[in-house]
């Protein structure tokens, strides 16, 4: 990873010692992985890292006071999501022993794509008598590295959640629902979600054991997530726009939804695929079950 040019004082890269990010998993700790090709959205992330710090070089090389207070904080990022925040900021005091462990939780439902995870030294308070060429912002960077997970699991690609529909606007005895919302250009993890009815037992079951599930678990889940491809592919069909020759941004609902398609309909061109619809509605309907593998247990 290049050094940034900063506009102040920073230490050398020595002054930081960084293990890998660790995966917390059932039997024990793994190095984070490049990707992970199980992942799905119900799988929270527990991630752990120690880092060290040569905190009075650090302040030295950067022209701060030994009591400067600092702070090493962790960020991530989901590009499958467009989400991001804090996950851990560790106080370093100047009696610190310039170790510290980061341990955090990252919700499944908030993740896709790539995931960003960046750790910095920053300066943690504004210093009004600094001289032009040290830090004297609070947040001023002095140390950052990031690494990279994809998350590229089978599961579609969109969060759930699992609620009671007898508070909502849809059929209480509905099991699922899948919401789409924004246009083709909108982020794919911002614009799907799909809704389960806690008070349907069966499909709400399944999705909880959806890591191991029945026989009886594995036919509901087919049947959602046939329902689902249908429900996508008729709203791409539906838009005038969504043509194979758009170029709709990565992580987008629009390519989200064109690779949706051409794997259903490989070698098909969306125009055929749109007039097939028009025409013939239940003949489509049974080559979109039939394409979706549905009840393949």
């Amino acid at each position: 990873m290049s050094r940034r040019v900063l506009p102040y004082r920073v230490p050398t890269e020595d002054v930081v010692s960084a293990d890998s990010w660790r995966l917390v998993v059932e039997d024990g700790e793994v190095p984070l992985p490049e990707a992970m090709p199980d992942w799905d959205y119900q799988l929270d992330l527990l991630l752990r890292r120690t880092v060290r710090v040569d905190l009075e070089r650090a302040r030295r090389q950067s022209g701060l006071p030994d009591d400067a207070p600092l702070v090493l904080s962790a960020v991530w990022t989901a590009t499958g999501s467009n989400l991001s925040g804090p996950a851990e900021q560790i106080p370093m005091s100047s009696d610190a022993t310039g170790i510290a462990e980061f341990d955090f939780r990252l919700r499944g439902a908030d993740l896709g794509g790539l995931l960003l995870l960046d750790t910095a030294l920053l300066l943690a308070e504004r210093r009004v008598d600094a001289r032009p060429s040290t830090p004297r912002r609070a947040g001023s960077v002095l140390w950052s590295d990031r690494q990279t997970l994809r998350l590229q699991g089978d599961a579609p690609q969109f969060p759930m959640a699992v609620i009671d529909f007898a508070r909502t606007s849809f059929p209480d005895d509905a099991a699922w629902h899948l919401q789409i919302s924004g246009g083709l250009d909108s982020a794919t993890m911002g614009s799907l979600l799909l809704l389960v009815n806690e008070r349907n037992g069966a499909t709400a079951n399944a999705f909880q054991k959806a890591s191991k599930p029945s026989p009886v678990d594995r036919i509901v889940l087919s049947a959602v997530y046939a329902d689902a491809a249908r429900i996508m592919v008729e709203h791409a069909l539906n838009h005038d726009d969504f043509t194979e020759d758009t170029d709709f941004p990565e992580g987008s609902l629009g390519a989200t939804l064109l690779n949706l398609v051409e794997q259903l309909f490989p070698g098909q061109s969306i125009t055929d695929i749109r007039l097939r619809r028009q025409q013939s509605p239940a003949l489509f309907a049974s080559d979109l079950q039939a394409a979706v593998k549905i009840f393949k247990v």
